[in-house]
């Protein structure tokens, strides 16, 4: 009892305590679901249609993509430019794709099997002749080819690792290419039944002939815009605001956007450092003109330019290196030239230059062994059966090999950034063997039998050792730039202050409005990812920290002025106000015009009253008039000229974009056209179909595309 008592005596103080353990509980429950909440939003790249899209799946479809570029352009690396493209075309397919299946799963349409095997049966598909299931003869798409490589796949999954690799990566070639496929179809279906509900007719088809074909000449009465000064026309508040009014759909905004006003500054180097690096690249010159082996000088120059010591045609070389190979004489070592293009030094050594085949068809048998000399001897066999006249696939049989024709280009090869020296001397066989000529190449790991069977495109080549030396700033240039460029923005809080020390500090603050979230760099400088996301959190008139981009050698600060908001521009908006103003100005000035026009009767009358007369002829309903005067195309000057009879003055004046028109028809007549009825239908359908080509915008619209990939890429 005595301990019940001393609980009940402190009684409200365990309340309390028991209280705030509870609120203590729900509270981190309610933290921990607010931060899985937030985990799950940081993870989101996008959404469509209300379907969150992770980012791991995005990168999945990237990877995808990325792939199939470089099995079919033969490239190991991209560009972050090319990246940045990639990127791009994956989420718009990626969207569209979303958008076509939502709406053919509403009209129930879906891709068969067997509409997707008689595209393969045809054999004609763009994307069908871009595979290696290509007969060579018949230049279509071979199905029999590709069950072939199927069957041929599923037995390679037990082949030596290099093999099934290989077999993989041309697997997952052809389920992307069958996937695109199936979605070019489906969006295909659903095309053609949009297209089913716009028709043309006779009447229409008719109309549109006429249209393009009555002529009429004309004498026109011109009063420009321009004639009435602007200090005479009177805009109040109530003229914007009605204007903004009726103009206002023009404004609607889709997607919430950011104006900015920024300073970047690109570090460039000193006097001190073009000095130091013209020593440099000199002394390089020197040891390049000298040596055996220009490897090891071009590696230790930092050149952009790998030297692989083999026969590359022009375009493995950068244009400017490309444009001067010609004019070098072989043996030769230039002196280093500059190009401002891509701010770099460059010598030239010219080792050697031949006419050799651009492609090259040839048959290989690699032969082993359990030491070198057994498989020397093996090698040294087979080339004596293959010289005594051995059918090279029969030999290349009992080796467990194919010894199948195989075509290699140039540029499978020549832009490889490194190159081994059995690569090396396997692609000098390839260039220098004549046609159906044989050799034994030995190799680190083994020999291999070689035999060219074709030779195609011939055309320059050259062994060329190229030192391409960026143009770069020191550590110490780029410090002192730094530490300024830090000064400023530590002084510049504020975008007054930003704008006031700019010109102390010789900067330059500029603008952009309407930043979207899906461009990947801000204010044109790469690298900029960070300063990227800083701009889509922060707030109106916040500054940005110093951001350190572009190829390390930009600095930049952003000052975000307006959030623009999804929905429509107010009119307190700069450029909406400026446009609305322009419109109502062009209104006051029509309205004056048409005063001074008013009574007038004919083309005497109207050169009275100050109009620019001039003869306008060929003037059909089907084309805008171009109107010399004015500057301008006028399409409801052609409308007005084709109601009008020959001979006729018009009933009244014409308002148009330049400025007011009157006019009398001197001339009406048809061309000699004959009128083909189901052409003209044809043509008035392609028309509409064409104006009814943004139904997928529409469709993105009402999709709710939210587009984040600026938080992670």
């Amino acid at each position: 009892m005595a301990v019940l008592g001393k609980i009940r005596s402190k009684g409200v103080i365990l309340i309390c305590v028991i209280g705030f353990a509870l609120f203590a509980f729900i509270a981190e429950e309610f933290f921990r679901s607010c931060d899985a909440a937030s985990n799950e939003r940081r993870a989101q790249v996008g959404e469509v249609l209300g379907d969150k899209v992770n980012v791991q799946d995005f990168q999945k479809l990237v990877d995808e993509y990325t792939n199939v570029i470089r099995m079919t352009q033969g490239r190991d690396n991209l560009t972050d430019e090319e990246l940045n493209q990639v990127k791009d075309v994956v989420w718009n397919t990626f969207v569209q794709n979303e958008i076509i299946n939502h709406e053919a799963e509403k009209l129930g349409l879906k891709v068969t099997d067997q509409e997707l095997q008689n595209v393969l049966n045809a054999g004609t598909n763009p994307m069908l002749l871009q595979t290696p299931f290509v007969n060579q003869q018949t230049g279509r798409f071979d199905a029999n080819l590709l069950k072939q490589f199927l069957a041929e796949y599923k037995q390679a999954q037990g082949a030596n690792p290099q093999m099934a690799d290989q077999y993989r990566n041309l697997y997952n070639f052809w389920t992307f290419i069958e996937k695109s496929l199936r979605q070019q179809l489906l969006a295909q279906k659903y095309q053609t039944l949009f297209a089913g509900c716009l028709l043309s007719n006779p009447v229409s088809a008719k109309m549109a002939y006429d249209g393009e074909n009555q002529e009429s000449n004309i004498q026109l009465a011109a009063f420009p815009y321009s004639s009435i000064n602007d200090n005479k026309v009177k805009i109040s508040d109530s003229d914007l605001k009605a204007k903004y009014e009726e103009l206002k759909p023009r404004f609607k905004q889709y997607e919430e956007t950011r104006s900015i006003k920024y300073v970047e500054y690109q570090v460039v180097p000193s006097a001190a450092d073009r000095k130091a690096l013209d020593k440099t690249v000199n002394e390089y010159m020197a040891v390049l003109k000298d040596t055996a082996d220009p490897s090891g000088i071009v590696r230790k120059s930092g050149s952009t330019i790998a030297f692989l010591g083999i026969p590359q045609t022009k375009a493995a070389f950068p244009r400017d290196i490309a444009a001067r190979l010609d004019s070098i004489a072989v043996g030769s070592t230039t002196s280093p030239v500059e190009n401002k293009a891509d701010n770099t030094l460059n010598i030239i050594r010219l080792i050697s230059k031949a006419e050799m085949p651009d492609s090259i068809q040839f048959r290989a048998i690699q032969v082993g062994g359990a030491t070198a000399d057994e498989a020397a001897k093996r090698a040294d066999s087979i080339y004596v059966a293959l010289q005594g006249g051995a059918d090279f696939e029969t030999v290349a049989k009992k080796y467990g090999q194919t010894g199948e024709k195989t075509w290699i280009t140039s540029a499978q090869y020549q832009n490889a950034p490194s190159m081994d020296n059995d690569t090396k001397s396997y692609i000098q066989s390839l260039n220098t063997l004549g046609l159906n000529e044989t050799k034994n190449l030995k190799m680190t790991q083994g020999n291999i039998i070689l035999q060219v069977t074709d030779r195609r495109a011939m055309t320059t080549k050259y062994v060329a050792a190229v030192i391409k030396k960026p143009i770069e700033f020191s550590k110490d240039t780029y410090s002192a730039a730094y530490n300024k460029f830090s000064r400023f923005v530590s002084e510049s809080q504020t975008l007054e202050a930003m704008q006031k020390n700019a010109s102390k500090y010789g900067f330059t603050v500029r603008e952009r409005n309407d930043v979207r979230n899906s461009e990947h760099y801000v204010a044109g400088i790469s690298d900029t990812r960070e300063a990227m996301k800083w701009l889509f959190e922060a707030e109106e008139n916040e500054v940005s920290p110093l951001y350190e981009c572009g190829e390390n050698d930009h600095l930049l600060v952003v000052v975000l002025t307006k959030i623009n908001e999804e929905g429509f521009r107010s009119l307190e908006d700069e450029n909406v106000k400026s446009y609305i103003r322009n419109e109502v100005m062009r209104d006051k000035k029509a309205e004056m015009l048409l005063t001074q026009v008013k009574g007038v009767k004919d083309i005497a009358g109207a050169k009275a009253k100050g109009g620019k007369v001039s003869p306008v002829n060929q003037v059909t309903f089907a084309a805008p008039v171009f109107v010399q005067a004015t500057g301008m195309s006028e399409p409801a000057l052609s409308g007005a000229v084709a109601a009008t009879a020959k001979g006729k003055f018009c009933t009244q004046a014409v308002k148009g974009y330049g400025g007011v028109y009157m006019f009398q028809v001197t001339d009406k007549k048809a061309r000699s056209v004959k009128f083909n009825e189901k052409e003209y239908e044809q043509r008035q359908r392609q028309r509409l179909m064409q104006y009814a080509g943004n139904f997928m915008q529409e469709l993105y619209i009402k999709a709710g595309v939210k587009d984040n990939r600026y938080m992670f890429f």
